[in-house]
């Protein structure tokens, strides 16, 4: 099968810290009802992630989003993607996010049953590759809730 042409990818993300983001982004979804992110900074050192949310999570609730994401690292879920065109992008994946010169075929990564969503960047091949997330810091201010992470050994 001919690789498919795909729009090129203008960052060099850490693999674990870009990986942990997803996680992180379902988590925020599920347990908020939030969009994903719509704008990260993810680096080794240190990682920025917002969100929109309409009054700050309490500190029992930042606790629990460390937790599930740790829970989640532990379980050790695989990391795949697979390619569809435009017209066979599963109910619920949302495109919005996509440049308005995206390719006709999308890469869609899958973590597990957790997450899947379009993503054209870099990632471990299991959650277990991650090591232990670690919420260093967060912020609220104006409807944007970011949090700071960093991944990597206890």
């Amino acid at each position: 099968m001919d690789q498919p042409i795909l729009n090129a990818h203008n960052k060099d993300e850490h693999r674990p810290s870009h990986t942990a983001e997803h996680l992180l982004n379902q988590t925020m979804v599920r347990l908020f009802g939030c969009e994903r992110s719509r704008n990260a900074h993810i680096e080794r050192k240190k990682s920025k992630v917002n969100y929109c949310l309409p009054v700050c999570p309490t500190a029992e609730q930042v606790a629990d989003i460390e937790a599930r994401i740790n829970a989640l690292i532990a379980e050790d879920l695989p990391v795949t993607a697979t390619f569809v065109s435009r017209d066979n992008v599963p109910e619920g994946i949302s495109l919005d996010r996509l440049p308005a010169d995206a390719s006709e075929t999308l890469r869609l990564v899958r973590i597990g049953d957790y997450d899947l969503c379009p993503c054209l960047g870099q990632h471990v091949e299991h959650t277990g590759e991650i090591g232990h997330f670690r919420i260093t810091s967060t912020s609220y201010a104006d409807g944007n809730f970011r949090i700071v992470f960093r991944v990597g050994a206890v």
